[in-house]
């Protein structure tokens, strides 16, 4: 209960020191960059933070006009707790990324600068599933204020060298998963495991990509949060089965992103055959792995359905008019399908510029990477997340701490998620 209301009091923290910054005015008295320069903040390490420091290097050896500051500011929540703080004090950054799911509430807020007020006269051709036109409901109808950036899907990667032992193949199906994760399971004589056939973080996206499979949706079209209904039950209790019943599924130890690090650690170790990841870690699964790693759709149960993740690039209101212009001038370079697609082909996140798509495409590239292909073809079941301002505190208050209950608690399913609906619909 303290870590429930823990979450709750530092959401409010949030809504009103945002609200409180908006309504403050934009820019006055806050500290203003030298000339053409400005601040990129980002939420990553390894090798995608080498990544991007290497493309800002290029941005300035490229011009000579703007110079970008790029600054480390943790993980994606730590690094919006930061963001909301330095919005409230008027000492935002000109530019950084934010997760999909938080948009609609920056936007209502009125925190977030427009983006197509700096280029007018350019068009952004994004790959549209991957931003706010179809990334949202009615994205499109709404002033642009977030572009696309290192953007996802959830896909399985298995361990080649157990599947072709075993005569295995990726599951397509909900019974397939059942049945694929039991036949790689290894017991030892003592009846512990000694290899799990499948893991997965006990995460907010996975779950609602299985709500989506088994035919549910966690928003109505009415703004209700119905989680699902009995699609978002039996997607819950599939994870419990697997964990508790079959005992196949390894139940991931941590919270948020190390729970997805511990998965991995797993994954590479052979204590895990298969697991279900974001595009993200493409990249490093492939660079690490002692055994030939295989990429996958994830299964369907009477649909196949995927959410988008990853961030968006924001530009927060009140910055000095000199440093939104670097902003958005590295930003625009950012879009293009030079740019684009050597982000996404160096970390494995997806390409968002669909120029620089299709020249991957006529490249060969995805002939001689099939992996990198997986999560360009799951976007044809790729659903529009809502344009609800509370989607993101329904995520971490409502729906994150209740999964991780019932997983790992054995919660009852059905009255997990009616109190998490109830939760969901609190103002």
């Amino acid at each position: 209960m303290s870590d429930r209301i823990s979450r709750r009091d530092a959401m409010v923290r949030l809504a009103s020191s945002f609200a409180a910054a908006a309504a403050a005015g934009a820019g006055c008295g806050r500290r203003t960059g030298g000339a053409g320069e400005a601040s990129l903040w980002f939420a990553y390490g390894g090798n995608n933070r080498e990544v991007l420091l290497s493309l800002v290097d290029r941005f300035h050896a490229e011009q000579g006009l703007h110079r970008i500051h790029a600054v480390y500011q943790g993980d994606y929540f730590e690094a919006l707790a930061k963001l909301r703080t330095a919005i409230a004090a008027r000492a935002a950054p000109a530019l950084t990324h934010v997760v999909g799911e938080v948009v609609p509430y920056l936007e209502r807020a009125g925190v977030l600068s427009a983006l197509d007020v700096f280029g007018k006269e350019r068009r952004f051709d994004i790959v549209p599933e991957l931003g706010q036109e179809r990334g949202f409901v009615g994205g499109a109808d709404r002033p642009l204020v977030a572009l696309p950036f290192n953007r996802s899907t959830p896909i399985a990667y298995y361990n080649r060298e157990i599947f072709e032992k075993l005569g295995l193949g990726p599951p397509k199906t909900w019974t397939e998963l059942v049945e694929t994760s039991r036949a790689a399971t290894v017991r030892a004589a003592d009846g512990s495991i000694a290899r799990y056939g499948f893991a997965c973080p006990v995460d907010w996206w996975f779950w609602v990509a299985l709500v989506g499979q088994a035919g549910g949706t966690v928003i109505e079209a009415d703004g209700t949060p119905s989680l699902g209904g009995e699609a978002g039950v039996r997607a819950l209790a599939l994870w419990q089965r697997l964990v508790h019943e079959e005992r196949t599924m390894k139940p991931p130890p941590g919270r948020d992103y190390n729970a997805w690090q511990a998965t991995n650690t797993d994954f590479l170790a052979g204590r895990v055959a298969m697991i279900w990841t974001s595009t993200a870690f493409l990249r490093y699964l492939e660079k690490n792995a002692r055994f030939p790693v295989v990429a996958a759709p994830l299964p369907a149960d009477v649909r196949r359905s995927v959410p988008t993740g990853g961030t968006m690039f924001v530009m927060p209101r009140g910055v000095p008019e000199r440093e939104q212009e670097a902003a958005f001038s590295f930003l625009q370079w950012m879009m293009e399908p030079r740019q684009a697609n050597e982000w996404a082909t160096r970390t494995g996140y997806m390409p968002v510029s669909r120029p620089g798509l299709r020249a991957l495409e006529e490249s060969g590239f995805y002939r001689e990477h099939p992996n990198d292909r997986v999560a360009i073809d799951q976007l044809a079941d790729a659903f529009a997340w809502p344009w609800a301002p509370a989607l993101f505190r329904i995520q971490r208050e409502a729906v994150q701490p209740r999964l991780e209950e019932a997983v790992l608690g054995r919660r009852d399913a059905r009255e997990t998620l009616e109190e998490a609906r109830r939760a969901a619909r609190e103002p």
